[in-house]
Order: C-alpha cells, then structure tokens, then sequence
C-alpha cells in the first residue's frame, strides 16, 4: 500500500509527480506470485487543453476518463493494436493528468517476469519499455482504474529521491514530442533505461 504521507502528493501535475516516481517500487500480485519494479524511466502527460501528446488533450472520453479520476488509479490504453501501456493518474478529479511508466527493473519475482516475456530476453529488457513493463509486471488492459493504494497492487515511493535527467518525450510527432515538452524523467546512466527515439516525422 502506498503510504499515506505520499497520498496528497498525486493531488499534483504529473510534471511534478513524476520524478518522485523514479526509484518507488510497483507491485503486482497474481495468482502465480507477487512482481515488483524499480521505477526508472517515465514520463508525464497533463490535461485539456494543455498537452497535446496527451490522450486528454481534445478532452474526456470513454476511453480516457480514467485519467479525469481520482489520482493514484492505474490508466491502462492499448497502443499497435497489441501492447498495453499504464500510467498512474495524478492531480485532482475532474482534471487530467497522468505519468507513463516506461521503463524499470524487476526486483522481485524474476523468474515469473522472464516467464511472462521470455527466458531468452536480457535481464535488463525485462521492463525496459512501456510495453514491456506491462507484460513482466503482468498488467492487463482490464485493470484500468484499479487503486494503486490496494492489492493487487502496492506502489512504495523512494525513500530518498533519485538523480534525474530530463529529455524530449521519446517516439511522439507533433506539438507533443517538440522541445516545449522535456517531460521524460529517467534515472542517468541506469542499464534499464529504454533509449530516447525521435519520431521521424517530428520538426526540428
């Protein structure tokens, strides 16, 4: 369970909310055992009107309206057709923002991530990228709005912050992925760190 004295911290943007992220523990408890993640790479995503590589941007949804909830829920989305992506939703209801876990090291439950991924993949490719994360940590699409404040899950925050290096937000075209938006926070010089890729298509 996270610590109650970390819970009005997510009443905050997810540009403020998401380099505390960095270094926290996220659980996962199935059926088949308990995972867990070094948090150490994410990035953050505000709201309407304020972020244009957010899926809030154009404003609520169906599909989006997790993320106009109450902070500390899990935001779950599909993306290629074939990946699940998840975010912990932050500042108040009613006002969209969200941090994209991107990358982390397993620290707990490593046979049953490799299982889930593959027991050829590299220790440190077991959750280095978005997607990912969500297969080794066993996180399905239909978990979307689940507290992080309760089991399945348990999300610990670092007990002392972690260095942090900032970059442009990695593959996104458009406004979004441009230079007004360095809102990738990663752990420097970490192993599981996925590398930064510019969308093709994005402007100099």
């Amino acid at each position: 369970m996270t610590d109650a004295s970390w819970a009005a911290v997510f009443e905050r943007p997810s540009t403020e909310v998401a380099p505390l992220l960095l270094g926290g523990i996220l659980s996962r408890t199935a059926p088949e055992g308990t995972t867990s993640l070094r948090i150490t790479e994410v990035e953050a995503y505000l709201g309407v009107g304020d972020d244009p590589g957010s899926h809030s941007f154009r404003g609520k949804t169906k599909s989006n309206s997790v993320m106009f909830g109450e902070p500390l829920h899990l935001y779950t989305y599909f993306t290629y057709g074939m990946h699940t992506c998840a975010n912990v939703v932050c500042s108040p209801a009613g006002t969209a923002s969200g941090v994209l876990l991107r990358a982390g090291e397993i620290v707990e439950g490593v046979e049953l991530a490799w299982q889930r991924r593959g027991a050829a993949v590299p220790f440190r490719d077991l959750a280095r990228g978005p997607a990912r994360l969500t297969k080794a940590l066993g996180i399905p699409l239909a978990d979307g709005g689940a507290p992080l404040t309760e089991l399945p899950y348990e999300l610990r925050m670092p007990e002392h912050p972690s260095p942090v290096e900032t970059s442009l937000r990695t593959g996104l075209g458009g406004p979004g992925g441009g230079s007004a938006y360095p809102w990738r926070f990663f752990i420097p010089g970490d192993p599981t760190v996925s590398p930064y890729k510019r969308h093709p298509k994005l402007l100099p």
